[in-house]
């Protein structure tokens, strides 16, 4: 068989069977979710599926009116859809880096545009980062998710993760933050000098810092979202 032939690119890149579960990471930038009832999944997310799945946008009270209002300051950044039935789920997000993470009673932060996917049996909520919300644009938001279950993040490269100690705390870029746990509460600090080296707006001199015990993640690019004027 010619190395370029068709039947052989079909052969390096088709779908496989893993048989890990409810999540599989079908390629590092593709999460296949082997769905028998519900789960949650970023809107916009679905690249494709077979089997008899149905797709919900989710619904504007369904989980409050405390989340409704918090959703309307954060924009569509954590938009929701639920994805129910039997059959087989694929989702990405822009190409970028997909992990899996499995909560047995622990929690975890993650940046609102970081989430890709997770399983009902998991408690979120949505949590402003009110301090900064009129010095940088958009993204300034997160999801604190809890419980046992199945999660997925999404990064843009490699996710690099950083221990933090009472001794030794970290200090990130809020647009280069992707996650920390749940026993975290960043304070948000700003540096005038670095507007000097960096001088992309207001937003630059704010850094993320995160003191006691526990763990940030961060990926070599920072995401801008940008608020819609008007």
């Amino acid at each position: 068989m010619s190395r370029y032939s068709i039947q052989e690119f079909v052969n390096q890149t088709k779908q496989q069977d893993k048989g890990e579960g409810l999540f599989e990471l079908e390629t590092p930038r593709m999460l296949e979710i082997n769905l028998n009832g519900q789960v949650w999944a970023k809107a916009g997310a679905m690249v494709s599926y077979r089997g008899q799945i149905k797709f919900e946008r989710e619904g504007i009270l369904e989980h409050g009116l405390g989340k409704m209002f918090k959703k309307a300051l954060t924009g569509e950044g954590t938009s929701l859809m639920k994805a129910n039935g039997s059959g087989k789920l694929y989702l990405a997000d822009q190409g970028k880096k997909i992990s899996i993470l499995e909560l047995q009673g622990e929690s975890i932060f993650v940046n609102g545009n970081d989430l890709l996917a997770f399983e009902p049996s998991i408690n979120w909520d949505i949590k402003l980062m009110r301090r900064v919300a009129g010095m940088m644009a958009g993204g300034l938001f997160n999801v604190r998710l809890e419980g046992n279950g199945m999660i997925a993040i999404t990064s843009h490269y490699e996710p690099l993760t950083l221990l933090v100690t009472p001794q030794n705390p970290v200090y990130t870029d809020p647009n280069a933050t992707v996650a920390w746990s749940g026993t975290l509460e960043p304070e948000f600090v700003t540096d005038v000098s670095l507007k000097t080296f960096l001088g992309r707006g207001s937003g630059e001199s704010i850094q993320m810092k995160f003191s006691g015990d526990g763990f940030v993640v961060v990926q070599p690019f920072e995401e801008v979202y940008y608020t819609q004027q008007g």
